[in-house]
């Protein structure tokens, strides 16, 4: 396809000129430089994104989870456009009509009374000033956090994620203490909510309750496999948490805005956190920018106080321009809805490659946001790849995609399915034909 000249006017690189610069002069996160392997994209429309080569990709991970509304959306674009026109920087000491907006717009979508926002650069930018605010408004330091979780990679952030991301960068951070996981590693299905709030109960009890300033949790966690907790976890998390003064901390960077067929996650159980951080969808990463929504009473909490934090970019006019015009697009046409509907699809989707599969050992779905477990052994659940590892089966899988034009989420044993909300049911068909041909290369990792 053609590919439009850079913001320069210089002559367009090449697709191998793009990477060997890219990988020259900067730096990939996550992995060791001398493997990272990235492709070259140039333009993206709907669910496709394109090379500068000309090949097209399905984009089965909108991205980074997060690309809700699907690539190219004109209206976005104009709105970011005329936004940079007319005013593209204020301070955050100062009040713009993107923000004002956008403050009562979030109050209107948030469950219960979240009805202050403080805005942010992005997702672990959201999670660090909602710890902030909930030691601040508490006066207490500790922080609950589980295993199989991520919550971003700056300071507090990394040291609450739980997954090995963290094992790297959380020297010199205090106060997290784990929380049992609700889903553990290696298992078919979530804990029985009653033994997971036991757990929860008896680390509570060790740790005092009256110590700790708040448990963030995502609702569903997200990269560490879509773990959507038994009925009754998220509301006896609120019962104790309310019981001991902790804050509960909803971290929906992935799961709001849609991605589980409401607008946010935890509206599938009836519960309101005290703190709701949000990212990603909430501009369909058309722009980098984050938020914490925070009940009522904590904000009033600091009419008389500052609340000490702060970024220069809080609250950019064109952070919350690219957001108004999101959610318009979601609402105008109904995304939230069509996410629910389109989840079905996906699951009938899951259940048929398990049915063909034996390296499938389990899938899990909530809106458009799912995954697939391969296993070597269905009877012991043994994953296809360890904990935070890989394997020639996976290996093989990813390489398969990358051939056939499908960019999906790989992580050890597991293949996220999290396209755009937009996707038509014929493209989801696309994506699921080519893991169900890529899953004949697990199959014959599977044992007996």
């Amino acid at each position: 396809m053609d590919v439009a000249p850079s913001a320069t006017n210089a002559e367009p690189l090449s697709a191998d000129e793009i990477v060997a610069l890219s990988k020259q002069y900067t730096l990939y996160e996550w992995v060791a430089q001398n493997v990272a392997d990235p492709i070259a994209v140039a333009t993206a429309k709907g669910s496709y994104f394109y090379t500068a080569d000309g090949r097209r990709f399905l984009d089965f991970n909108s991205q980074s989870m997060s690309v809700n509304i699907g690539h190219g959306d004109q209206r976005v674009i104009d709105a970011i456009a005329g936004q940079a026109q007319r005013l593209a920087f204020a301070s955050p000491f100062l009040a713009h009509e993107p923000r004002a907006r956008l403050g009562r717009k979030l109050a209107e979508l948030t469950p219960g009374d979240l009805d202050v926002a403080f805005f942010t650069n992005g997702g672990a930018d959201a999670n660090e000033n909602a710890i902030k605010l909930a030691r601040q408004f508490t006066g207490r330091h500790k922080v609950l956090a589980r295993y199989r979780s991520y919550h971003g990679a700056t300071g507090v952030a990394i040291a609450a994620t739980g997954d090995p991301r963290r094992w790297a960068g959380e020297a010199g951070v205090s106060g997290i203490v784990r929380a049992p996981d609700a889903h553990k590693w290696g298992r078919p299905e979530p804990e029985p909510a009653d033994r997971a709030l036991a757990d929860l109960e008896e680390v509570i009890m060790y740790e005092g309750g009256h110590t700790i300033a708040a448990f963030i949790l995502e609702p569903v966690v997200g990269a560490n496999g879509i773990l959507i907790p038994a009925d009754g976890y998220l509301q006896g998390v609120r019962e104790i948490c309310d019981r001991h003064g902790i804050l509960l901390i909803a971290d929906e960077v992935m799961t709001g805005f849609g991605r589980t067929g409401r607008w946010f996650a935890v509206e599938h159980w009836g519960v309101v956190p005290d703190l709701l951080t949000m990212a990603k969808g909430l501009t369909s990463s058309y722009i980098p920018f984050g938020a914490v929504a925070m009940r009522q009473h904590i904000a009033d909490a600091f009419r008389e106080r500052a609340y000490v934090g702060g970024l220069t970019y809080n609250s950019h006019p064109m952070g919350c321009a690219a957001a108004l015009a999101v959610i318009e697009v979601i609402e105008q046409d109904g995304l939230v809805e069509r996410s629910a509907r389109m989840g079905e699809v996906m699951r009938s989707h899951h259940e048929g490659l398990m049915a063909r599969h034996p390296s499938v050992g389990g899938h899990r779905n909530l809106g458009l946001f799912g995954v697939l477990d391969l296993v070597r052994d269905r009877r012991t659940h043994e994953p296809m790849a360890p904990f935070d590892g890989t394997s020639e089966e996976m290996q093989a899988i990813h390489r398969h995609f990358r051939e056939h034009g499908l960019y999906a989420f790989l992580r050890y044993n597991m293949i996220h399915t999290n396209p755009p909300l937009t996707i038509s049911e014929e493209e989801l068909a696309e994506g699921f034909d080519i893991i169900d041909a890529a899953l004949a290369l697990a199959d014959a990792g599977v044992r007996g």
